[in-house]
């Protein structure tokens, strides 16, 4: 497994971790996943997933860097303390390698969180911090309110159709040495990458190169400078394959054919925040929906 910086700590990850929103197995896919490789995980006091994850990590914690997030409701100095001490119960930790925060709250003044954080990392409980789909604007804000520490990674969406960070947030980044953990590489499944590819180009590279459309699909991710990328899986199988994404890289040739033939959005500001703040519990039902539609309809939805 190839490995990148976590912004300019001198730690490396590796470039294919594992999300674990909406995870439903049990710890045996996470374990196959750390023995190939992807030593590399993802959760947050939100999914409900923490004690699966404190399962799979038995016998492999010294090796795992484990990243989770604090909901923005927990972002008052108070609520973030008893929230991490919360987490690394649930987790079976004593520290976490990386703490984020699970989007904006302009609820909570940004200074009140930041100190916060510098309080759980003085205190020897969190190592990094990072933070969860903010802007520019509110990336500079948190930057100029953490003085101690700076913010090493922005955990976003980012893939092959939904590229909506390439305005002004990726090169941002790249600028100043923030890490893009970039949350459905997939999109939602490989049957919406389908529906943005009218000349099938997915499926010609993968009959070419050997290598399925999810894995072409995440390396074009990894691909670009300072992303890594964390899929989603409950199939050992999908996991297994996910991993099999790294150590190799798309042509320049191959890249510029998919960039010129699949049909990407950048999504608005509303469409962003509309994203955002959806229920979960309402993910389902909109997927149903979504899926029902004509496809050229669906690729506009995408």
């Amino acid at each position: 497994m190839m490995t990148k910086e976590l912004g300019k700590t001198g730690v490396y990850l590796p470039e294919i971790g594992m999300g674990t929103w909406n995870y439903r197995a049990d710890p045996g896919p996470s374990r196959r996943g750390f023995e190939a490789g992807a030593l590399f995980i993802d959760t947050a006091e939100s999914y409900g997933t923490d004690h699966i994850v404190g399962e799979a990590l038995k016998g492999f914690r010294q090796h795992v860097f484990v990243a989770t997030k604090v909901s923005p409701q927990n972002f008052s100095r108070s609520r973030l303390c008893v929230s991490v001490d919360s987490i690394l119960k649930r987790l079976g930790l004593d520290t976490i390698d990386l703490l984020q925060l699970h989007g904006p709250n302009p609820a909570i003044a940004i200074k009140e969180t930041m100190d916060a954080l510098a309080e759980v990392v003085n205190a020897g409980k969190v190592k990094f911090v990072g933070v969860s789909n903010f802007s520019v604007v509110q990336l500079i804000a948190a930057r100029r309110a953490f003085h101690l520490y700076s913010a090493v990674s922005n955990h976003l969406r980012y893939n092959l159709i939904d590229r909506t960070i390439e305005k002004d947030l990726l090169p941002y980044c790249k600028a100043h040495h923030i890490t893009v953990i970039a949350h459905s590489p997939l999109a939602r499944g490989l049957d919406r990458l389908q529906d943005c590819d009218p000349q099938g180009v997915l499926a010609n590279l993968s009959r070419s190169m050997g290598k399925s459309p999810a894995q072409i699909a995440i390396n074009w991710c990894l691909c670009k400078e300072g992303v890594v990328a964390i899929p989603k899986s409950n199939s050992e199988a999908h996991i297994l394959e996910n991993c099999a994404a790294s150590d190799w890289r798309l042509s320049a040739d191959r890249l510029r054919g998919l960039d010129s033939v699949i049909r990407y959005c950048h999504r608005g500001r509303f469409d962003t925040l509309a994203r955002l703040w959806m229920p979960d519990r309402l993910m389902p039902f909109v997927r149903r929906v979504v899926n029902s539609l004509p496809r050229g309809i669906r690729r506009r939805l995408r």
